[in-house]
């Protein structure tokens, strides 16, 4: 069984969140929430096809980056990838369109769930190999350092990425050149369908952060406020020049690894427990508790949100599929690239 998270509001006593920030947070989590309870239910209908993988129940981990980052600092991922770009500013609308696959898509429908893209945003993917994106998220920081800006990027993956040598290669070279980075472990107790104690002997993965001196917290990712803090901290000393941070978030999914996993390895007790720690009702408590909004007003954020979702499928359905010509566009940024047979 997957070792318990406990759900805190605040790490630091003497915090305080603004209203701003905690109506914020409500309305982007639910937005992810509800797009990807709907990718559920069209991916069911084919209406989406290939892989699937929803970020339902570890949405604060994103929520609560976004309230500490800017529009500039970069962010990239793993597979599990909605979320993020919807945090990130990209629309739903094109979201949606690539994993119906089509051209309006932000991938232009060659990417599907697992490669959403938007360069515009500063949303570098997306990537479905396993702890591939982890030292081009290094790669990232450290063009922002040659350049001498003070851009942060946050480099997120699951806890069976960090079994990948790619992942150690990273963090050394990221800490010796103190690179503008923060590494992310997902760690939603399991990767795939093992969970983290059958994997390692290490469990508290934040730990593997030691070998290279480099800061590392073990943070709760089922509330926004030790999330948020945690991030602060992490890109406080980024900015800084002190160099890159590894944060351990213990979170949970409430769904299967992908859509076509039924997780008949967990039991329905500890998905029930995590559910008891819910970010969104995490959040929206602090929002009732405090009145930082009338029902009426909440009602309203539901109903944009509802409508938004419905909006991405409606522009989704009317968008066209890429032609089959389409297939030898973007391969090279090159256009006439002299090596391509026909």
């Amino acid at each position: 069984m997957a070792k318990k998270t406990t759900s805190t509001k605040s790490s630091n006593k003497n915090t305080e969140f603004s209203k701003e920030t905690y109506l914020t947070w409500y309305e982007s989590m639910l937005l992810m929430r509800k797009f990807e309870e709907k990718a559920g239910q069209l991916y069911i209908q084919q209406k989406i096809r290939g892989f699937c993988h929803l970020y339902i129940g570890q949405e604060a981990l994103v929520a609560g980056a976004m309230s500490v980052i800017g529009e500039d600092d970069n962010m990239i991922t793993a597979y599990r990838d909605h979320a993020h770009p919807i945090a990130k500013g990209v629309h739903p609308n094109v979201i949606m369109a690539e994993l119906y696959g089509k051209v309006t898509g932000c991938s232009k429908g060659k990417g599907g769930s697992m490669h959403m893209f938007d360069k515009e945003k500063n949303f570098f993917g997306g990537h479905g190999i396993v702890g591939g994106q982890v030292p081009i998220g290094a790669g990232i920081a450290f063009a922002d350092k040659y350049r001498g800006n003070k851009n942060v990027t946050i480099c997120y993956m699951g806890d069976g990425a960090v079994r990948q040598g790619a992942f150690h290669e990273a963090l050394n070279m990221a800490m010796t050149w103190k690179l503008p980075v923060i590494f992310v472990i997902e760690n939603n107790q399991y990767a795939m369908g093992t969970s983290v104690e059958r994997t390692s002997n290490v469990t508290n993965l934040n730990r593997l952060a030691d070998a290279y001196d480099m800061p590392n917290e073990q943070v709760d990712g089922m509330a926004c406020e030790p999330v948020h803090e945690a991030y602060q901290r992490a890109v406080d000393r980024a900015r800084n020049g002190e160099g890159p941070t590894l944060l351990e978030m213990r979170t949970y999914r409430y769904k299967g690894h992908s859509m076509s996993d039924p997780a008949k390895y967990r039991t329905k007790e500890e998905l029930e427990e995590y559910k008891s720690l819910d970010p969104i009702e995490n959040v929206l408590a602090v929002i009732k508790e405090k009145k930082y909004a009338t029902d009426k007003e909440l009602k309203a954020i539901q109903d944009r949100v509802k409508a938004q979702v419905q909006e991405s499928v409606d522009f989704s359905e009317k968008s066209e599929f890429p032609k089959a010509e389409d297939l030898y566009k973007d391969v090279y940024s090159q256009e006439d690239y002299p090596f391509v047979r026909d």
